[in-house]
């Protein structure tokens, strides 16, 4: 399989792991990728998960255009290829745990499409990114263009799909569309995901639920997210958040 999980204590890697084709994706991975991901969000030992390649070079190229280009003709292929797709973004976009995407190289099409449904992304100053329906007179889903606006705004994402230019990681960083430049993006996010673990797995878990609640729509407190708010002044995170602050120690959360 082209998509591997590894599992490092606190932080699992999700690997693409496809070079030979610049990790382009195929039918079968976009398939994979929430069974993958749902192993890390079913493992209480994983805080947090990291998106990269396995290897160094392209993030990911996106599609595989040559799988879908026999196939695209095809409606029920077709039909069977976009729900996969979606549903790879959609459960990485809403995972209950923090997934960082680590970039080195190109991450296009798909692959940025992959990145941008992640909550961090961290890049390598060689890192490019580009959406590139237009190149292929085609038309990126709304769910996944949503993804792009929430993160760069609207007049920025569209200038990504009109022109289907790639950006340097300079300018991504500048736009919104990445958050961190290091020399070794691995390096880089592995040291995020470190201190992310350390924090309150309830508070992070639920900050990003309180978060999605939001670009999905919601401006003010329901019953739930009011519950959810006083729930946590009775849990175990809590009172160990608190009683490291007055003995003046680092919290062990559980």
């Amino acid at each position: 399989m082209s998509l591997h999980l590894e599992k490092r204590g606190a932080v699992a890697h999700l690997l693409i792991d496809r070079a030979a084709k610049r990790n382009a994706f195929t039918q079968a991975m976009w398939e994979a990728l929430p069974e993958r991901l749902g192993e890390a969000m079913a493992d209480e030992a994983v805080r947090v998960v990291i998106l990269r390649s396995a290897e160094g070079g392209a993030f990911s190229a996106g599609a595989d255009i040559a799988e879908f280009g026999a196939g695209a003709l095809d409606p029920e292929w077709r039909a069977k290829n976009q729900e996969a797709i979606r549903r790879a973004q959609h459960e990485l976009a809403r995972a209950d745990k923090p997934v960082i995407a680590a970039v080195d190289g190109d991450c296009v099409g798909g692959g940025c499409g992959l990145a941008i449904a992640c909550d961090l992304r961290v890049a390598s100053p060689r890192a490019r990114f580009g959406i590139t329906p237009a190149k292929l007179g085609l038309v990126y889903s709304l769910h996944d263009t949503k993804l792009l606006v929430d993160l760069v705004g609207p007049a920025q994402a569209k200038r990504i799909l009109f022109t289907a230019q790639l950006l340097g990681a300079e300018e991504a960083q500048r736009i919104g569309l990445i958050e961190i430049v290091d020399e070794d993006p691995v390096a880089a996010a592995e040291a995020l995901a470190g201190t992310v673990a350390t924090a309150s797995s309830f508070s992070v878990r639920n900050t990003k639920k309180m978060v999605r609640r939001i670009l999905d729509g919601q401006s003010d407190d329901d019953a739930e997210t009011r519950a959810l708010f006083d729930a946590a002044f009775s849990g175990e995170d809590f009172a160990e958040g608190v009683a490291a602050f007055l003995e003046k120690r680092k919290a062990r959360f559980r």
